[in-house]
């Protein structure tokens, strides 16, 4: 058992896809194993497991975590969601360019998103559970969001009659007011 890298985006962001083992009673896979990511150069240490459960056209993020700083592990363990990464580095030659990709339990795809990445999840299912292994410890006071639908990012989110919201991110930061806010400056590549 293992994972095999599908594709890698934005230099940094990886979409894993895990071996399965299936027979007549279904199916078994591995969706974490610290020696085999460490393998692949990818970190094997997680602090926190996150899930949410959420219903169709519901958005969370873009969210991102300077202190400490926080990458992620995303998967769709229930349902369809389309996973977002954002790169908000700032030596980044990808700088505020983006990836997305549909997720679910049929097509078992594994999203790593690094620190230095706003990641934003939209759920296209009429239900779906995503599960976050996390780097760090989460910190309301160092983190923040960026919203999601900055035409100044162009991202393509999957179209819905209308997009359900957290109040926090209803009111998150524009890309420019990211860009001019000093603390754009500490994320470094």
């Amino acid at each position: 058992m293992g994972f095999r890298i599908e594709c890698r985006a934005l230099g940094d962001v990886v979409v894993l896809v895990p071996d399965v083992f299936e027979d007549e009673r279904g199916y078994f896979m591995e969706t974490f194993h610290a020696d085999k990511f460490r393998e692949l150069g990818l970190p094997g240490d997680f602090v926190q497991d996150n899930q949410s459960f959420s219903r169709k056209g519901v958005v969370r993020g873009l969210h991102f975590q300077w202190d400490p700083p926080m990458a992620k592990l995303m998967r769709v363990v229930a349902g369809s969601a389309f996973l977002v990464a954002v790169d908000i580095r700032k030596n980044s030659p990808t700088r505020g360019k983006w990836f997305g990709i549909e997720a679910s339990p049929e097509n078992r795809r594994l999203v790593w998103a690094p620190a230095g990445f706003a990641r934003g999840v939209c759920v296209t299912s009429e239900l779906a559970l995503i599960q976050y292994k996390c780097t760090a410890v989460y910190n309301p006071n160092g983190e923040a969001g960026i919203r999601f639908d900055d035409p100044d990012l162009g991202i393509e989110w999957p179209e819905m009659d209308r997009y359900i919201l957290s109040d926090k991110d209803r009111t998150a930061m524009t890309w420019a007011e990211w860009l001019a806010s000093p603390l754009s400056e500490s994320f470094t590549l």
